[in-house]
């Protein structure tokens, strides 16, 4: 059976297509099935941003054909791990949770690299481009880890 994982942000145009692009690229796709949405519904079937499409494409890889999608409490039937990119997009789907099931199932993605401290990935929307070379470099380190803790069958 497939680990099923899934990335959150506000608008699922910039930190979770990044996620999902990089963690998708880490695992193998046959074990591992990684999606990713937003808590907000502002770019439902939108593209990722520029800017992101552009530092995935610098690192090579193609997030160009994810499309945006709102997070739903269906997710959490769907999805095995949840991970969420700040604690505002935590509260939000938290506030969703039917269950201690499910709120076990959501994680603040960072940390994977910074463990209990709560930090955020900062929204890189309004940041310009070293924004999103920034969020790209924590989000690479957050998903090594998760992509390690696969392999080894601890996630």
């Amino acid at each position: 059976m497939k680990t099923r994982i899934l990335m959150v942000c506000l608008g699922n145009i910039c930190r979770s297509p990044l996620a999902e692009g990089l963690l998708k690229s880490k695992v193998n796709p046959s074990e591992v099935f990684v999606d990713s949405a937003g808590t907000g519904d502002y770019h439902i079937g939108d593209e990722p941003d520029r800017r992101s499409i552009a530092i995935a494409k610098k690192n090579q890889l193609d997030i160009s054909q994810q499309r945006g999608r709102q997070f739903s409490a269906q997710d959490f039937e769907d999805f095995d791990h949840i991970y969420v990119m700040d604690n505002s997009n935590f509260s939000n789907v938290i506030s969703l949770a039917r269950t201690e099931e499910d709120r076990k199932k959501v994680h603040l993605i960072l940390d994977e690299i910074f463990p209990s401290e709560k930090v955020d990935v900062p929204d890189p929307y309004f940041g310009g481009e070293m924004g999103f070379e920034n969020v790209y470099k924590m989000l690479n380190e957050a998903c090594d880890s998760i992509a390690e803790k696969i392999k080894n069958k601890t996630l």
